[in-house]
């Protein structure tokens, strides 16, 4: 009798059959999906929809190497794979649901050529559109494309559809423009084309709103722009935001009506001490926090960098920090922190190291 069923998928099944349940998490760990092979979802973010979490991230594979045009900054890479996706009920046990976005293998044109730039990946849905949309930084392997690319989808699961890059808001000044900045420096100059957008996250308001932040002006400064109502596109609203404290890997999320944002400094793979502010409305004004994290590690933010903040759901005022331990000399052996976000007496946030920790931890 014919099952359909290829070799390797009965393999898979029969492996992922035999895949021990887990129910903590463990930061730092090699953490294996349903078929025992490492998560292999860097940079990454989550979506939750229909009872379902769904983790999408930059796949790594292959050699790590440091081209000519990075070595200045060290900046070592692999070539692109594609985008990931895994699916869970609980957060702790991961389904692998395939490579959603591949890279381009062929066509050194496209931005998804496995020679360029795929970073930071995030996924959020469109209740107008009924449409997965998907941002992420896309870059030439130079890094001087400076674009943010947009692929859409029918289906949680993909596949995704690459609709195209662009730098954001070409022709538009920012809502807080000083007249210095429209006849000199980095945004003027970047006026007409667009402004720079590497480093990015979205994040959607509880009106469905949706923003994208991302690091612009050479990773000077931070900008926050609306997107239109299909989330395809920038509406021309934004605004410049923590101005010259280069600010990369940003994470937002909201609190009881308050806007939370974690960032890291610029240091390439290098981890930092990692940056926090508050908000109460989303255009700011920002009020810096300082580093969040303490104890032990704190001042390298536990040897990693932000990349999302989870919320939890079905638990009040819970929200996990997401973020990658980079590997920088075997980029695909890069591992994730995931750790609890408490808050101090006055609301600001803390991170504190745990070696294993579970839901639980949001009850006490």
């Amino acid at each position: 009798m014919k099952t359909g069923l290829t070799l390797f998928a009965l393999i898979s099944l029969i492996i992922s059959g035999c895949q021990p349940q887990k129910s903590s998490i463990k930061p730092g760990e090699v953490w294996e999906d349903d078929n025992g092979l490492f998560i292999n979802a860097h940079g990454g973010g989550v979506l939750y929809h229909d009872g379902t979490y769904y983790l999408y991230g930059e796949m790594k594979e292959g050699e790590t190497y440091l081209p000519e045009c990075n070595k200045s900054w060290g900046g070592t890479r692999v070539d692109v794979t594609g985008v990931s996706c895994y699916s869970s009920n609980d957060l702790f046990n991961w389904k692998y649901e395939g490579v959603v976005l591949p890279a381009v293998e062929d066509d050194p044109s496209h931005d998804l050529y496995k020679g360029n730039v795929l970073e930071r990946p995030k996924v959020i849905y469109n209740a107008k559109t009924n449409k997965f949309v998907m941002w992420m930084h896309v870059d030439s392997k130079d890094y001087s494309k400076a674009a943010a690319g947009v692929a859409v989808s029918n289906f949680p699961t993909g596949p995704f559809e690459y609709i195209e890059s662009f730098r954001p808001n070409a022709g538009v000044w920012p809502v807080n423009a000083a007249e210095a900045d429209t006849t000199e420096g980095i945004l003027a100059r970047d006026f007409e084309g667009g402004q720079m957008a590497r480093d990015m996250t979205i994040f959607v308001d509880d009106d469905e709103k949706a923003y994208q932040f991302y690091s612009s002006e050479n990773n000077a400064t931070m900008h926050i722009s609306e997107l239109t109502d299909d989330y395809l596109r920038p509406t021309g609203k934004y605004k410049r935001v923590f101005p010259g404290r280069k600010m990369e890997a940003p994470a937002v999320f909201k609190k009881e009506g308050r806007y939370y944002f974690i960032a890291s400094g610029c240091t390439a793979w290098e981890p930092n001490p990692a940056r926090s502010a508050v908000a109460e409305s989303i255009w700011g004004p920002w009020e810096e926090l300082g580093n969040p994290c303490i104890g032990e590690g704190a001042e390298k933010t536990f040897t990693s960098q932000s990349t999302y903040v989870l919320p939890v759901q079905g638990k009040s005022d819970a929200f996990i920090f997401m973020a990658d331990r980079w590997n920088k000399d075997d980029l695909p052996d890069s591992r994730y922190i995931w750790l609890p976000i408490k808050f101090d007496e006055s609301g600001k946030i803390v991170l504190e190291w745990h070696d294993e920790w579970d839901l639980s931890v949001f009850d006490k």
